[in-house]
């Protein structure tokens, strides 16, 4: 069974439980999704699902992708992704897959790009702490300080500096799945999950023992 979707980051709110207890939640549109490929182990030597979320304008894709499309056609995608499924003899080129795969109590593994920052000193980006502001300190209070010491006069690999900051393919991990509206596709996700507003999101179902 395909517990895998793509969607697109609304925003945050907060609903409440049955007790009465205020939860933040993520708005996820999720789907719906267009299965462009059914990847078999005859042919390609494993067993996938290739998705397509959100429409594109022809005249933004390549041949390739344009010709992927036409030759099954299907309407442009700008997000295509490959889930790993176990039995494809469910699934054929053409089939839409809905928010209704997930139901309220799922958890799920949230995977997307973090947003940008730019270029961060340590402060900012490894949350160090700042300097005195005395003794006429005025342009130091955000510095970094030394990077050496004792013994090799150089800077030693993975040490914590300043640099680009977010930007970075990440993935939250067993997220609750709070409500799911079927008619409009729209999952309730608790907490943060990353990328920017309207950014692109790959929802997988958690596996192993969820986190209470």
């Amino acid at each position: 069974m395909l517990k895998s979707i793509i969607g697109k980051k609304v925003g945050m709110t907060q609903v409440f439980d049955d007790k009465g207890n205020l939860i933040p939640v993520t708005v996820v549109e999720a789907g719906p999704c267009v299965v462009i490929g059914v990847r078999t182990v005859e042919k390609d030597g494993y067993t996938a699902i290739q998705l397509g979320f959100n429409n594109a304008k022809e005249k933004n894709l390549n041949k390739s992708k344009l010709g992927l499309f036409k030759k099954n056609n299907i309407s442009p995608k700008k997000v295509v992704k490959e889930f790993r499924v176990a039995d494809v003899t469910k699934f054929f080129v053409g089939q839409e897959i809905k928010a209704n795969i997930f139901k309220a109590g799922d958890y799920v593994d949230v995977s997307a790009v973090t947003k940008g920052k730019g270029y961060a000193g340590v402060i900012k980006r490894h949350n160090f702490g700042m300097q005195p502001t005395t003794h006429g300190q005025s342009d130091r209070t955000r510095a970094r300080g030394s990077s050496g010491g004792q013994g090799p006069q150089k800077v030693l690999k993975g040490m914590k500096m300043s640099g680009h900051l977010g930007n970075e393919f990440v993935t939250i991990r067993k997220l609750l799945v709070v409500n799911v509206d079927v008619e409009k596709n729209v999952l309730l996700i608790k907490g943060a999950v990353p990328a920017i507003k309207t950014g692109t999101l790959f929802i997988n179902n958690t596996l192993g023992d969820p986190v209470v």
